[in-house]
């Protein structure tokens, strides 16, 4: 289920997944530009609520400690929905591009979840070390699906 508009401009489709969590600023969860669809940047949020898998935060907001390997399955979990709902799949991913806040403390356990939910398919990749994310996160995906030509995404429901 996904709230589809389309843009004559460039023939593109905006697509917001309702199952996903709702993104933090004025942008879709991804937009279609032909055979191409492009995620915004994604994190581990849980839809429906602020809460962070594997974080706890003290009295400011502030991270006090994490689990890097719930926020990984979190965020392979958001991307799939965010592919479902543009009917597009895990193995339609071409490009991902990975953002941590820690590379010294997190890669290992990040590359050996990364592997295996890529197995079947190999996208190129790109892993960079950032200071911060928007919101209290450790992991943020930004990501590129070739499309099979005669799919659509999903319009058969209204968006958040």
């Amino acid at each position: 289920m996904s709230d589809v508009t389309t843009k004559a401009s460039f023939n593109s489709q905006i697509i917001n997944a309702e199952q996903a969590p709702k993104p933090v600023g004025l942008y879709p969860h991804a937009r279609q530009v032909g055979d191409l669809l492009f995620l915004s940047g994604v994190g581990p949020r849980k839809a429906g609520c602020k809460d962070i898998p594997g974080v706890e935060l003290d009295e400011q907001g502030k991270i006090k400690s994490y689990d890097i390997e719930a926020q990984c399955h979190s965020v392979f979990t958001n991307i799939r929905l965010i592919l479902e709902a543009s009917n597009a799949s895990w193995m339609d991913l071409v490009d991902v591009t990975v953002f941590l806040t820690n590379m010294d403390d997190d890669f290992a356990a990040y590359n050996r979840i990364y592997a295996e939910y890529f197995a079947d398919n190999q996208p190129c990749r790109t892993t960079v070390e950032i200071n911060k994310l928007p919101t209290p996160i450790a992991i943020e995906l930004k990501c590129i699906a070739a499309l099979n030509q005669n799919k659509q995404p999903n319009s058969n429901s209204m968006g958040e």
